[in-house]
């Protein structure tokens, strides 16, 4: 069976792009290995009319959405690869099949590559986070921290006060220069330069970053920036170009989300930079839509 789309990755992108072109009655394939992003956070927020639901029950509730179209399939396993094949695709999955379509959307998010520090691993998503405006709100008023991951961190303690009375630590890392220190004191942040032994608290709650120096600085929550990679090689595969950024990679769209590669769109935390859920979904909209008209008027397509 040859597909009008095969969408890689049924997260909150993949599985929007899929409802649209379902919607459209064509048929779509999605392809998920059960991994998104968000699986280690309890609560997913700022999504319309959803703000504060459980991110894995959100996604399986659209799944079982998506499902019940008769022209939609939910395949759950891992693409591996994806070429060009006649006027359309063929994406090879892990087991060994093979599934061919006309278009393309590769919504396979990316992973956070998260400091090699003990006690941050099993927090990530608790209180160890990445966006203040995903999970800011929980920890109003309290004691917050910032990571120093990168130049970028400094913006992120300066924007974090906002929350709450913030500490940038930075963890043995330069000292910001003049102008960037005196934006940080306006904002009331307190700079702690030593290094960073480990973080500790009671399962996932956080309670104090220790110091190599032995000393203990309490914390409520910790904000880190980290680097991330694509979860797949298949967009470089396909050769579409893969734009490097401050903190990782992104494939580059146009503003209709499709890559350098015609047929192929690209949506979510794979293809822009910030991230967040309502984005990831506002994108796989538009990249259903813009390919379901590419089906229907190839020639502006072309």
């Amino acid at each position: 069976m040859r597909y009008d789309a095969i969408v890689v990755g049924g997260s909150f992108a993949g599985l929007s792009a899929a409802l649209y072109i379902a919607r459209a009655r064509r048929r779509v394939c999605v392809v998920d290995a059960g991994a998104p992003r968000n699986r280690f956070a309890a609560a997913s927020h700022g999504f319309f009319a959803q703000d504060g639901e459980n991110p894995l029950a959100m996604i399986a509730a659209a799944r079982a959405q998506l499902a019940a179209y008769p022209n939609a399939t939910l395949v759950t396993g891992e693409a591996v690869s994806a070429r060009a094949q006649g006027d359309g695709f063929a994406a090879s999955l892990a087991e060994g099949r093979r599934l061919e379509a006309a278009k393309l959307v590769l919504a396979f998010g990316i992973s956070d590559i998260l400091p090699d520090l003990p006690g941050l691993a099993e927090r990530w998503g608790a209180s160890v986070l990445h966006c203040p405006y995903c999970h800011g709100f929980e920890f109003s008023g309290r004691v917050l921290g910032v990571l120093y991951a990168g130049p970028k961190s400094v913006h992120q303690a300066e924007l974090v006060a906002e929350w709450g009375p913030t500490t940038l630590f930075l963890n043995g890392n330069p000292a910001p220069d003049a102008e960037a220190a005196a934006r940080l004191a306006a904002r009331k942040v307190r700079i702690e330069p030593g290094p960073v032994r480990a973080l500790a608290g009671d399962g996932g709650a956080l309670s104090a970053v220790v110091m190599a120096d032995g000393r203990t600085v309490a914390l409520d929550a910790l904000f880190v920036g980290p680097r991330y990679r694509l979860n797949s090689p298949i967009a470089e595969g396909l050769g579409c170009a893969v734009d490097e950024g401050m903190l990782g990679p992104t494939i580059r769209t146009d503003a209709m989300k499709e890559t350098t590669v015609p047929g192929v769109y690209a949506a979510g935390d794979a293809a822009r930079f910030p991230h967040s859920v309502a984005w990831a979904s506002a994108d796989g909209v538009t990249a259903g839509v813009s390919l379901h008209q590419a089906l229907v008027f190839p020639r502006l397509a072309a």
